[in-house]
């Protein structure tokens, strides 16, 4: 469960499929980040998910804080960013778990079927909003 509360209408934007950038920290401390598809779960946990030849995936393996921005579509200025750790990484053995994001932002079962995925869930400590979403943060 997430340790930050989000009021109604951060979860409303957290919950549509909105473009995200996520960053995650090299063994030397500099910062990398990428976009990526997350999910919101019902616990207020983040999904996310990636190929098993990342090197974010070794970069969350020595360091689980991440960083994760995500930006309503059609209004830049209108994000959220988010604070936590990767808490939990797990091998998404049936591809269930990427079938589900690329259902919430394509529509569709993700494409790629013949390497293996990871996923992993963000544990929110902290977020802050700007433009529509500014009103409230920790």
């Amino acid at each position: 469960m997430t340790d930050a509360a989000f009021p109604q209408h951060v979860l409303d934007l957290l919950a549509a499929p909105n473009p995200a950038v996520i960053a995650t920290l090299r063994p030397d401390g500099q910062p990398v980040t990428v976009a990526t598809w997350y999910l919101l779960e019902d616990d207020g946990r983040i999904l996310v998910n990636m190929d098993e030849g990342r090197k974010r995936l070794d970069y969350l393996r020595a360091d689980p804080r991440v960083s994760l921005t995500i930006v309503a579509v059609g209004d830049w200025y209108t994000h959220v960013s988010a604070q936590g750790r990767v808490v939990d990484l797990q091998e998404d053995t049936d591809l269930a778990d990427i079938d589900r994001l690329s259902l919430h932002y394509r529509g569709e079962p993700y494409r790629v079927r013949d390497r293996a995925r990871v996923s992993g869930w963000i544990t929110v400590e902290r977020w802050h909003g700007w433009g529509a979403m500014k009103d409230a943060g920790t």
